[in-house]
């Protein structure tokens, strides 16, 4: 099974593979306090944080982004943006991304750098803004 993602969720990738984050973004069933809570002192309406850990890592670290003809790819989970394919593809372009949080910063996206990511996901899982939380498994347990 080959897997894509979609173009909005895609910046929720532009990290090392095992860099923590905790990728935030209102949606139509937002609360007005937890936009404020969330958004409020920033001019953007998608964030993503990681650990303070993970930056360095993160500046000198390029990824690569493939692009897929969209026909052989069928909707797997909308909420993260996946699509699925059985069939053999191949990439129609390879782009390699460098400096990961100017890439962020280009798409108006706020990369917020914290000590631990443990309050923010407990912040985030009881309120109304729409997340993705992505190798949570390897955030530190204490800021």
């Amino acid at each position: 099974m080959v897997w894509t993602i979609d173009s909005f969720h895609a910046p929720h990738y532009f990290f090392p593979r095992e860099c923590p984050r905790v990728c935030i973004w209102p949606y139509d069933k937002k609360t007005d306090k937890d936009k404020a809570r969330f958004f409020g002192h920033s001019g953007t309406d998608r964030i993503v944080a990681i650990e303070s850990g993970w930056y360095e890592r993160m500046c000198g670290t390029p990824i690569y982004r493939y692009a897929f003809d969209p026909e052989p790819f069928e909707l797997y989970d909308r909420n993260a943006g996946y699509y699925t394919t059985t069939r053999t593809v191949r990439p129609a372009e390879v782009t390699r991304l460098d400096n990961l949080p100017g890439q962020l910063a280009d798409l108006g996206i706020e990369l917020r750098i914290t000590p631990s990511l443990l309050p923010l996901r407990d912040a985030v899982l009881s309120s109304t803004v729409n997340f993705s939380m992505i190798r949570m498994r390897n955030a530190k347990l204490t800021g």
